[in-house]
């Protein structure tokens, strides 16, 4: 399915993507190494265990990502301009290795661009949650979106 239209949105509407993934130790090693973050808490088992938490925690912005990210081919893909912002971003809950992440997304405003009428923004929560149904991310995100080109 490709990404929706400007005109396809509207408040309320609310997505549960079933694309889903399970968080492997691999992925969370790439990406804090790509990214230059030595935190033990990403990287160290022998700290992290030492940790409250007792075990390497997924880096929280590899979680961000990851949920935006599985939202994309029911929502944007192939229709979005660009990323505006994200706001609101937190994490009430860690995500481990081996956790598995399903995400909803719910349409917060959609609104047409007053300077360029081929475009307009619309507002997204993105919810993440592991198999457990806890919320381990969440964030408001806006992007600039295509209207459906006149024929």
């Amino acid at each position: 399915m490709g990404g929706l239209y400007l005109e396809e949105f509207e408040p309320g509407l609310v997505f549960e993507h079933s694309l889903r993934r399970t968080v492997t130790e691999a992925d969370n090693m790439m990406f804090s190494n790509m990214t230059l973050n030595p935190q033990p808490l990403h990287i160290d088992h022998d700290f992290a265990a030492k940790s409250e938490w007792g075990k390497p925690l997924v880096n929280s912005l590899f979680t961000l990502g990851l949920m935006i990210g599985i939202s994309v081919n029911d929502t944007t893909i192939g229709t979005t301009i660009g990323n505006l912002g994200m706001t609101d971003v937190t994490f009430p809950h860690p995500l481990f290795h081996g956790d598995t992440v399903r995400v909803e997304t719910k349409v917060l405003t959609v609104r047409a661009s007053q300077s360029r009428p081929d475009r307009g923004i619309v507002e997204f929560e993105h919810q993440a949650f592991n198999q457990n149904g806890l919320l381990v991310a969440r964030c408001v995100r806006q992007a600039m979106m295509m209207k459906r080109p006149v024929a």
